[in-house]
């Protein structure tokens, strides 16, 4: 097991409704900047990376970039903008500016963006000239349109709520028809941070919704509603290499539309967490292009199919044990009740001989409440004469509705057991193990 756990971290944001003092950047209109060749250069890296938008994100991305002597260029149409007083060098002007931007990728050996809300169509025409755009327009363009970004997760298995587009009031009233309501009504541009959202809770809330969200020409699709218990995010990063690394699944509390704590790592089952990260991972990797993206998640009463994928995983585990028996995993993205996951296949050589092999995968792990829970305590003991001091351990767990599991484990009679068990336990789930004598004594890790 991993020598050290990740400190929990507790981030909340604060709104400043009243600031009362600023930073005064140096800055330069477009008109007057200096080009590239004139701008001095020193430090590891002599590539200038330029960033299109200068906000908060922006002004975080100088800042790691200052540790690795990298140099930003800023494009930000606010004079003091958050990124413009720790930038290398911020060019005053309109990031969704055509001819603005293709003057600043000009200075710029890379060109990046920290706001999705930029004209692609500008940033495909710079890369048809050769200009190092990252992540590419594509992926810009499939972004920053709400709706084109759930039609392509959709065709890649990523798993989403059902949508649909909307282009007048009886198309709306028919979606609700289908998904039913509460609906969710999003527009397909511009929506971010609870705006472009409105939620019709009948069919007499739709006109008002669809008003307060500009109409129809503004360009409307819905949702079918969500029922969730928490909201998950997980930042991923690709390289160039397409290379994709996931960080822990965080935990997202909103207040007001607005992200107000956030708490790290999520406090959900390791299975929740390797399930966001390899959703993650898989939506990232549909992506063309290099940077760090974001991907938020609803984590439904469900589990988002938690509970399945675990009858599974351990049917699959005694499938492991049966001799002649042989694991078919079909890998769809999505499991739902009655979906046909995979199969498995028991030869032998006789039909009583199968049959046996199939009643002793089926009645091993019993079907008992307990074995259908992640434990996160692992009893251990060496032998069962160690069962009436160990016994109050699962009481006491009991009590508090801590799950667990009762391993009957010998470290000088089955000491690859041992190993096995203390090199596995926190991937499958166990936080905490409680060891009788000679088990603690000799618990590998």
């Amino acid at each position: 097991m991993d020598k050290e756990k990740p400190l929990p971290v507790l981030s909340s944001s604060l709104l400043l409704k009243h600031p009362v003092f600023h930073c005064q950047a140096s800055h330069e209109s477009h008109e007057t900047s200096l080009r590239n060749e004139e701008i001095p250069v020193h430090g590891l890296s002599k590539t200038i990376v330029g960033v299109l938008g200068g906000g908060q994100l922006g002004r975080m991305l100088c800042q790691a970039a200052s540790q690795m002597a990298i140099k930003i260029m800023v494009l930000d149409p606010l004079v003091n903008c958050p990124a413009s007083s720790l930038a290398y060098h911020h060019m005053v002007g309109s990031f969704d500016d055509s001819a603005t931007v293709q003057e600043f990728a000009k200075r710029c050996g890379v060109l990046t963006v920290e706001i999705e809300h930029v004209d692609a169509a500008t940033l495909e025409k710079l890369e048809q000239q050769g200009v190092d755009c990252q992540p590419k327009a594509s992926t810009i363009r499939i972004i920053q349109d709400k709706y084109l970004q759930k039609v392509h997760f959709s065709r890649h298995g990523i798993p989403l709520p059902e949508f649909m587009q909307i282009d007048d009031l009886e198309g709306a009233k028919r979606a609700g028809e289908l998904f039913g309501y509460p609906l969710m009504i999003k527009s397909k541009r511009l929506a971010y941070d609870g705006r472009g959202n409105e939620v019709a809770k009948s069919e007499e809330d739709i006109s008002s919704a669809v008003t307060a969200l500009g109409g129809f020409d503004r360009g409307l699709y819905v949702e079918k509603w969500a029922p969730f218990v928490k909201e998950l995010a997980v930042i991923v990063a690709r390289g160039r290499d397409n290379t994709i690394l996931c960080y822990p699944v965080v935990e997202t509390i909103h207040k007001e539309n607005i992200c107000h704590i956030v708490k790290a790592p999520a406090d959900v089952p390791w299975k929740i967490r390797k399930l966001a990260a390899d959703v993650s991972y898989k939506a990232v990797s549909s992506l063309e292009g290099a940077g760090v993206f974001a991907v938020e998640l609803f984590l439904t009463s469900d589990g988002q199919g938690e509970p399945g994928f675990h009858l599974a995983h351990q049917l699959i585990g005694r499938a492991l044990n049966v001799q002649g028996a042989t694991v078919h995993w079909y890998d769809k993205p999505e499991m739902r009740r009655q979906r046909k996951m995979g199969h498995i296949t028991i030869v032998g050589p006789s039909m009583g001989i199968v049959e046996a092999r199939l009643n002793s995968m089926f009645k091993e792990g019993g079907s008992d409440s307990q074995s259908a829970v992640t434990p996160r305590v692992g009893i251990l003991m060496g032998s069962d004469s160690d069962l009436p001091v160990m016994k109050d351990a699962a009481r006491i767990l009991n009590m508090f509705g801590v799950p667990y599991e009762v391993r009957i484990v010998s470290a000088h009679r089955t000491p690859e057991m041992m190993f096995s068990y203390a090199s596995s336990a926190r991937d499958q789930g166990v936080q905490i193990i409680i060891a009788g004598a000679g088990g603690a004594a000799h618990l590998p890790g």
